[in-house]
């Protein structure tokens, strides 16, 4: 197993990862949301799709044994493991600014959407939108009204997931810096995450 890498509190970082590679992401801490995104590393115009998951696994959770595909329908990673207890987000997009200003922050704040394009530019990679991405430990529940909640991560510290690639891939990671609801953790203080290629 290689060295690990953190992913640094309220900051993101970026890999590329060949096709049959896998990646172990790490929930260092146990109440860090990770979001999580791929692309292509041929196309950047093809990415992972939350709204394409969502059709093929027929859910909002994807579990260990699920291709998790792009924007174009085709597999770009798979879960092979999983030691949390399987609950992440795919449905709200990453923070920027602006939700950070419609919280009530009118100064800037650190976000995953500049995480994102921020980590892609330190690898020579360039995406030319912000997908959705795979909130990893994300815990939004789903009301029988459709209302959704923002609550603390159900993981332990030191659960992870490993994603294998299924095509040459560009992978990026951010270490929700959100601090203004839960979804880090009661105390609302993100903190950094790891990982390691497998």
């Amino acid at each position: 197993m290689d060295d690990l890498t953190e992913i640094p509190a309220r900051g993101g970082r970026a890999i590329r990862l060949g096709r049959g590679r896998s990646v172990k992401v790490i929930n260092t801490h146990g109440t860090q949301v990770v979001d999580t995104w791929a692309f292509n590393a041929q196309d950047a115009g093809e990415f992972m799709s939350m709204e394409h998951l969502r059709v093929a696994i027929g859910g909002i959770f994807p579990k260990v044994g699920d291709a998790l595909v792009t924007n174009r329908r085709r597999p770009i990673l798979k879960i092979l493991e999983d030691t949390s207890p399987g609950v992440h987000d795919t449905l709200l997009a990453a923070c920027d600014v602006h939700r950070y200003r419609l919280l009530g922050c009118e100064e800037g704040h650190a976000n995953c959407t500049d995480n994102l394009h921020a980590a892609l530019a330190e690898i020579g990679f360039a995406a030319p939108e912000t997908p959705s991405p795979l909130n990893l430990w994300m815990n939004i529940p789903v009301r029988e009204t459709g209302a959704v909640d923002y609550l603390p991560p159900v993981s332990r510290p030191g659960d992870y997931v490993v994603l294998r690639a299924e095509i040459d891939a560009v992978i990026a990671f951010s270490a929700c810096p959100q601090d203004m609801v839960p979804v880090n953790g009661e105390a609302c203080v993100p903190v950094e995450a790891h990982f390691t290629i497998i």
